[in-house]
């Protein structure tokens, strides 16, 4: 097991709200995976490497959240098999819930702490769930997870983090609505899906 740098820590230190928080994600090159085989990075093997997909910095995410008093937590949104589901790291501030969330599209991304309950703040994410021809996918949300739960070794891990990301598959999810009103959801506006078109990182 390794340990973070003086200059690793004084920085995530350095990161006080939510907001600076968000930022600093945000400049980590999305983590496409090229060489094909999927990875779950702990906070400092994405250090590390630089890179980082959605719930390798929602828990990077939670763990910087955890260094300045709020609770390391994660939240599953669970889509169709079409699709690819996303991770976001909630966090509380005087009774409401933001959430940051790191994406390479202008969807699914940070959250002001504006939400009442978690399924207020998992549900702002409904309408920005879609695919290319319009196709809105996202189906359920789980109750956080709390990374307290485990060893403090995913911190530091050098192996990938799997224990957590099939934890998140099996803790308890809360369909977003009933099956009849899922069947006939309106697809997202042309205007919408164009949207997908802008990345903040290039995968070439």
């Amino acid at each position: 097991m390794s340990a973070f740098t003086k200059k690793e820590m004084a920085m995530m230190k350095r990161l006080n709200t939510p907001a600076k928080m968000q930022d600093f994600l945000n400049q980590i090159p999305i983590n496409f995976e090229k060489n094909g085989v999927d990875t779950v990075k702990s906070p400092i093997m994405v250090l590390r490497a630089q890179s980082a997909h959605c719930i390798e910095a929602a828990i990077l995410g939670a763990y910087i959240l955890s260094l300045h008093g709020y609770q390391p937590l994660l939240v599953h949104l669970a889509s169709t098999k079409i699709d690819k589901d996303h991770v976001i790291a909630p966090f509380r501030i005087k009774g409401y819930w933001g959430a940051l969330s790191k994406g390479n599209h202008v969807t699914l991304r940070y959250r002001d702490p504006v939400y009442k309950t978690i399924r207020e703040l998992a549900m702002s994410y409904f309408n920005e769930y879609y695919l290319e021809n319009g196709a809105k996918t996202m189906r359920s949300y789980s109750k956080p997870l709390n990374l307290k739960t485990f060893s403090s070794d995913w911190i530091v891990q050098k192996d990938d983090l799997w224990d957590i990301d099939n934890k998140l598959d099996k803790i308890k999810h809360y369909d977003i609505a009933p099956k009849d009103i899922i069947r006939s959801l309106r697809k997202a506006d042309l205007i919408e899906r164009k949207a997908l078109d802008l990345t903040e990182y290039d995968s070439n």
